[in-house]
């Protein structure tokens, strides 16, 4: 699967964005899909993760409450909504896709990267 992620942009301490991650292939029903995000000199961390049928999510502590992820699988499509957004969000935000059904809430076993959309937080 090819995945394709966008939305970033710069916004104001306290204001909102929706990523996107547009995916190819006719399976993206079968994936577990992923939210990461990343700060230059930093590891990639995961933010928040959503089982195949879209019924169980995981966040990360410090994005619970202002981030909920979604996905359409109709439209083959992942979504990331930020509230709230703090300075320290900023960072490159990256999706991620690994088969199976099951609930997988820490950042390994990914198989499928997107590129990337910037994320920045002006204070």
């Amino acid at each position: 699967v090819q995945l394709q992620a966008s939305g970033g942009g710069l916004v104001q301490a306290g204001g909102s964005l929706r990523l996107s991650c547009a995916a190819s292939g006719r399976t993206f029903y079968n994936y577990y899909m992923a939210w990461f995000r990343q700060i230059p000199g930093k590891e990639r961390d995961v933010v928040a993760g959503i089982t195949s049928s879209g019924v169980r999510v995981y966040y990360a502590d410090s994005v619970k409450g202002r981030f909920t992820i979604s996905r359409d699988n109709a439209k083959n499509t992942l979504y990331l909504r930020m509230n709230s957004l703090k300075p320290e969000d900023t960072a490159v935000y990256y999706c991620a896709a690994r088969q199976g059904s099951g609930y997988f809430p820490t950042g390994t076993g990914y198989d499928y990267w997107g590129q990337g959309t910037l994320v920045t937080v002006s204070s």
